[in-house]
């Protein structure tokens, strides 16, 4: 509401007062009803105002004035539930997802959630994709049978060292991520890409997701599965 309203008036060269200025263009049903009192004060005795007119309009102002209450509480109610859906949605950062979509390989997408974040009213989330399922292989500790040491190797087999150099030895897979098990033992190759026969490399029994490098931006709503 208003807190002061001043109206300023001048008389027209037919000796008829008129208002030509108006402090706050922020007008309340208060400040309507003193600009009302004022123009009865300064009208033309011979030529009243209507007032049906003056009733409709004060009636229009209250329900502009209703309406925008009425968009006030909807903004806020739409801030809450935003507020909300996205404190609920952050639970699943750290889980598995899917979108319903189908990769390259023929199977469902999936991904890991990484953060949620609200995008002009919508819950969006980050994630990265799951590209595969890799076997993990370790070499045991020649001393201790309860200690080993996890083997790191790409897509194509090309087995790694602690700083990510090829080694030169490479696990034969059958597919990303799936070692060949021939008679019982992983098949691993040399540089010359001949079979060695006394390595110690064996499968440890878990698998580990394989990331994509980029962050993929999915709606919320899309989401079909979390696991």
């Amino acid at each position: 509401m208003a807190s002061t309203i001043e109206v300023n008036s001048s008389v027209g060269i037919d000796g008829n007062s008129y208002t030509t200025a108006i402090s706050n263009d922020k007008l309340t049903n208060d400040d309507f009803l003193k600009l009302m009192i004022q123009e009865l004060k300064l009208q033309d005795p011979t030529k009243p105002m209507d007032s049906a007119q003056m009733l409709s309009t004060q009636m229009q102002m209250s329900q502009m004035n209703t309406n925008q209450e009425m968009i006030k509480a909807m903004q806020s109610m739409q801030t809450a539930f935003t507020q909300s859906s996205l404190s609920n949605a952050s639970g699943i950062i750290g889980k598995n997802i899917e979108d319903g979509n189908i990769g390259s390989s023929g199977t469902t997408k999936a991904y890991t959630v990484r953060s949620v974040e609200n995008v002009d009213g919508e819950i969006q989330v980050k994630a990265q994709e799951i590209l595969y399922l890799e076997d993990r292989v370790v070499v045991p500790d020649s001393t201790d049978a309860t200690k080993s040491t996890v083997v790191n190797y790409n897509a194509a087999g090309e087995i790694l060292d602690d700083k990510g150099n090829k080694t030169g030895n490479k696990i034969v897979l059958t597919a990303p991520g799936v070692p060949l098990v021939s008679d019982g033992k992983l098949t691993v190759l040399d540089a010359n890409n001949e079979k060695i026969t006394n390595h110690k490399y064996t499968l440890a029994g878990v698998t580990v997701p394989v990331y994509s490098d980029q962050l993929t931006t999915l709606p919320f709503s899309n989401i079909t599965k979390i696991f």
